[in-house]
């Protein structure tokens, strides 16, 4: 363990206490020697500038009157707070040349700044941890940019908007309410007011936006609730039904571990197989996501669910048929 990781622990140590820390306190935390103890005491008061107060028992104490307003100098962290910090470093670097980039690069640099100066020298094999994204779509900057701002400014936002599922292209004029990180990818919650109605759209299909000066309407944060979290995925609408899905054994171990919806029910099955229910609004997200599990996993109800799952199956064997 580094000095100034040391130093950090006794300084929280004696942040976290109204009552003189014990050297046999601070020795069991540190995990060092009764000499490297009292270094490090003499580094925290004379170097660093603690409020550092003996007891004269071999205890020690920050001065009651410094105590709440002493902090460490700049951003002082333990080896595993620095260890989350390479990983959130990782997930700044993959944002590559997508929106948040340009945006971020001030941050990143001072996460390296950071990181090399907590590292006493030595170089911290940042590639080492590695951040996948699956299925993330290209996004225009201008249009995320803008949404974020309706969103946090509160104001009416205009856009053109090309559906994926229909093709269709429409003209919305929202109240944007929140901005939602989906499956590597930013959807845009917000009430369409031609349709008097709450809705969920993908900001890569959005174009031509452009904020307003007029107030959003705030939708209350129990309906959106409702309307947008309580079914499953990103497709909005209060529940209209529970779907069962039986896994094969092999599949339960991934799947009893996995959240699939804050309401989901699982169980195991005596013959190992695990069952598991959870309600939903549109049966399209929650049949690609059962689907890809092929044979080990099984529709068991509502029947409607149950049909659309056989069909999809026997569409796509008819492209092995021939």
């Amino acid at each position: 363990m580094e000095r100034y990781e040391r130093a950090l622990i006794l300084h929280r140590l004696f942040k976290a206490t109204r009552y003189p820390v014990t050297t046999a306190r601070m020795l069991e935390e540190l995990g060092c020697s009764r000499a490297t103890l009292y270094r490090d005491l003499a580094y925290l008061r004379d170097v660093l500038g603690a409020p550092l107060d003996g007891a004269g028992d071999g205890s020690y104490q920050y001065a009651e009157d410094e105590s709440s307003r002493f902090e460490l100098p700049g951003l002082w962290l333990n080896s595993d707070e620095l260890h989350a910090l390479l990983a959130a470093h990782q997930l700044l670097e993959r944002t590559g040349s997508g929106v948040l980039s340009g945006t971020l690069a001030p941050i990143r640099s001072r996460i390296d700044a950071l990181l090399a100066a907590q590292a006493g020298g030595k170089r911290w094999p940042i590639e080492r941890i590695r951040v996948i994204a699956s299925g993330q779509r290209a996004m225009d900057q201008l249009a995320f940019r803008l949404a974020a701002s309706a969103v946090l400014e509160r104001k009416r936002l205009n856009f053109d908007y090309r559906a994926r599922s229909t093709d269709e292209r429409s003209h919305r004029s929202v109240s944007p309410q929140r901005l939602t990180h989906y499956r590597d990818n930013w959807y845009l919650d917000a009430f369409d007011h031609a349709r008097d109605a709450l809705r969920s759209f993908a900001v890569d299909r959005i174009s031509h936006a452009h904020l307003l000066d007029e107030a959003a309407q705030d939708v209350p944060d129990s309906v959106l609730h409702e309307h947008l979290a309580s079914g499953y995925g990103i497709f909005s609408g209060a529940p209209k039904a529970w779907a069962t899905i039986v896994f094969s054994a092999k599949a339960a171990r991934w799947v009893a571990d996995t959240h699939w919806h804050s309401r989901q029910e699982g169980k195991y099955r005596p013959d190992g197989r695990y069952e598991l229910r959870l309600p939903y609004s549109n049966g399209k997200e929650l049949l690609m996501d059962v689907l890809r599990y092929g044979a080990d996993a099984e529709i068991i109800s509502p029947a409607s669910l149950r049909a659309q799952a056989r069909a999809s199956l026997q569409l796509a064997l008819t492209a092995y048929d021939a």
